[in-house]
Parts: structure tokens; C-alpha cells; sequence
């Protein structure tokens, strides 16, 4: 048995396949995930959803039964199949009276520290209200094109488990668990019920996504369980077609693979680590030192060279030449930077005509990169 008693909060994943059926939305999946998540709500558990299927759905409704590929199919097809889905989950949220929300994010809100703290807050009270939140990407406006798009709801419903606090991620899918091999071709395949650290075998084991609209693959969940274990919250691939999966998990039983938390890294520092960099700081190696070993601040005498363009407040890298080894949020934008590197302190109010001397705060404002 699994000791899980510690797990107050919990956000579980549902994959496009658990909830697709040959004519649209399996409503009898819809409806055993809705019983078990409303059983472990009455246990004092706080659940958060992550439901993945919008553009399954939408697909399924105009009969177009190939790979969603093009931008503005896809978006047409989450604009249709959202409702859908939604409606399915309120209605039988409903029967146990138990109200669900639903809650469309893109990578940028999570990204933006204002619009991620307001998220949080809002999620909070949703729970403190005993609200079940219904996430899901914004795919009617997320593209890559401008950078705001999480690429698979596995990375994404980890990312809501580590900004949210959340103990454990359950990712519901459509196979046991990690196995060392594909158990449909290897005989000798077994399942892997307990990692600690993803290592290159670990990751040597994964493989694609498993249909025509589903994103994510056993890859996708590795790479999800990295981000959930530097938020200290563990996580679980089991099969949603297992009877019973999530209370059972709960319980303790040994369903699927358990991948262990790391101790948990403050909150801004793993939003710092999960927010992409917009540019990059260069500095010398005693910068470096006294980043790193000293735990000092950054001073712009220490800056070589700037990169990108980006406001103050925003994630940057900070590097060598030898690559780099910190996330950080600068307190100047790259235009004052670039003026100002290389220079004392008390030249900064001359050159800009403002007087702090940190460009970097340490060790509040950054996050060392392994």
C-alpha cells in the first residue's frame, strides 16, 4: 500500500481517449469520473479537473474523422466541443449537487506573474466554496505561433498542480501505467510501479500518443511528473478504464506507476523555473560565484552582455559562456541593462536616473537551473 495520507489537494488529468466514444462524448465515462471525483469531495479532499477532449469533440460533431493538424481547424473544433463537454460535467456534477466550473487558461497566464496570482486567488476561493474547477487549454485562442500555448494537457495540469499547491496529480489514461517495454509486443515487458528519478532509461521507455485528436503520450506524462516533482507533489499514471481507479489510488492501492515528489521549492521560485525566459543575461564568472555561492545579488559591474528584448519583471536566463545556470526576474527591462552593464552601482542614477543598485535580488528573485 501507498501512504497517501498527507494528500489534502488533488488535480486529475482526463485524456481525450477515456472520454471519446465512436459518436462524440462517452457519457457513462463522463459520469463514473464525476462519482468518484464527487466521493473523494465528500471525503474532504479538494479536487481540481483537468479535462482534456474539447477538440475530440468538436471534431466528432462536424464528422471529420482525420487528424486536426491546421491552427484554424483546431481552434473551430475546441470552439465547438468545449460546451459540449461542459455540459456533460455540469449535468452530472449536478446529480451529486455539486457545482463545477470551468476555467480556459493559455501558457501566458500562468507566464504573467499578475495574471497567475489572480488565477490562484480565484481558484482558491473556488475550493473554499466547494466548487469542482474544470480546466482546460484555451485551444479556440491558443497558438504556438505566439508563444502561449502549453502543447498537451499532461504539462498543463502539472503546472496548475505545482502553481496551486496541489499534493498529488493523477493522469488518467488509457494504459496501466510505465512499462519497460510495449506490453502488447514484449512479453517480457513489466510495469513499473515506483520511480524516483526520471533518468534517461526512464524516459527511454516512453513512447507517442496513442490517437487521431489525443496530444500527449507516455513522453508528455514524464515530462508533466518532472514539473509536478519540483512542486513536492507526486504523480500517478494509471488506467481511467481501471473500475474505481481514482478512490482506489486514494486508498493507497498500488494502481499504475507512482512517480515520488522532491521536496518542494518555494512558490515564486518553481513559477520562475516554469515560466519560459524571455531573454538572457550574460555574466562573468565572479558574477556567477557570488550568485550561486555567496547567495549575493546581482550588480550590474558583474554583466557582460544582454539578449533579447524584455521588460522588468519578466523570466530571463542568466549564463556564462560556459551556458546557462539560473532563471531570474531582473528588476530593469533589456534597454537599461544594455546601457548599464559593466558599470559600478553608483553610476546607475546617472546613466538612468534611477538608484537601485540589484539587478537581481538573490535568492528571492531566482531559481538555479540543475
Amino acid at each position: 500500500m501507498r501512504d497517501l495520507t498527507r494528500i489534502k489537494r488533488v488535480v486529475i488529468k482526463v485524456g481525450t481517449n477515456l472520454l471519446s466514444s465512436s459518436d462524440g462524448i462517452n457519457r457513462e465515462r463522463v459520469a463514473q469520473i464525476v462519482s468518484e471525483v464527487a466521493s473523494l469531495h465528500n471525503l474532504g479532499y479538494q479536487v481540481i479537473l483537468v479535462s482534456s477532449g474539447a477538440i475530440g469533440l468538436g471534431a466528432k460533431a462536424l464528422s471529420h474523422t482525420s487528424p486536426v493538424v491546421h491552427i484554424a481547424m483546431r481552434q473551430a473544433c475546441a470552439a465547438i466541443g468545449q460546451p459540449i463537454l461542459m455540459s456533460a460535467y455540469q449535468e452530472e456534477f449536478s446529480k451529486h449537487n455539486l457545482i463545477s466550473s470551468q476555467v480556459l487558461i493559455t501558457r501566458s497566464v500562468l507566464n504573467n506573474r499578475t495574471s497567475f496570482k489572480n488565477l490562484r486567488s480565484s481558484v482558491s476561493t473556488l475550493l473554499a466554496l466547494g466548487v469542482i474547477p474544470i480546466f482546460n487549454e484555451n485551444d479556440a485562442v491558443s497558438t504556438s505561433e505566439i508563444g502561449n500555448v502549453f502543447g498537451d494537457n499532461d504539462r498543463m495540469s502539472a503546472l496548475v498542480a505545482s502553481k496551486i499547491d496541489a499534493e498529488l496529480l493523477i493522469l488518467l489514461t488509457d494504459i496501466d501505467g510505465l512499462y519497460t517495454g510495449n506490453p502488447k509486443k514484449d512479453k517480457d515487458a513489466v510495469i513499473i510501479k515506483e520511480v524516483g528519478e526520471i533518468t534517461n532509461e526512464i524516459f527511454s521507455y516512453a513512447k507517442g500518443a496513442g490517437s487521431a485528436f489525443a496530444t500527449g503520450g507516455m513522453k508528455t506524462k514524464l515530462l508533466a511528473a518532472q514539473i509536478a516533482q519540483k512542486g513536492g507533489c507526486g504523480t500517478i499514471i494509471a488506467s481511467g478504464y481501471e473500475e474505481h481507479a481514482i478512490t482506489r489510488i486514494l486508498r493507497g492501492e498500488e494502481l499504475g506507476t507512482y512517480i515520488l515528489p522532491e521536496h518542494r521549492l518555494a512558490q515564486r521560485e518553481r513559477w520562475i523555473i516554469n515560466t519560459p525566459a524571455q531573454g538572457r543575461i550574460i555574466v562573468d564568472d565572479g558574477a556567477k560565484h557570488a550568485l550561486v555561492n555567496l547567495h549575493k545579488s546581482l550588480l550590474p559591474s558583474g554583466i557582460r552582455h544582454v539578449e533579447g528584448i524584455f521588460a522588468a519583471g519578466d523570466v530571463v536566463e542568466i549564463a556564462t559562456a560556459d551556458g546557462v545556470f539560473m532563471k531570474a526576474v531582473p528588476y530593469f527591462n533589456s534597454t537599461d541593462l544594455a546601457i548599464i552593464q559593466g558599470h559600478n552601482s553608483t553610476d546607475i542614477e546617472n546613466l538612468l536616473g534611477k538608484g537601485r543598485k540589484e539587478i537581481i535580488f538573490r535568492p528571492e528573485d531566482t531559481a538555479i537551473i540543475e
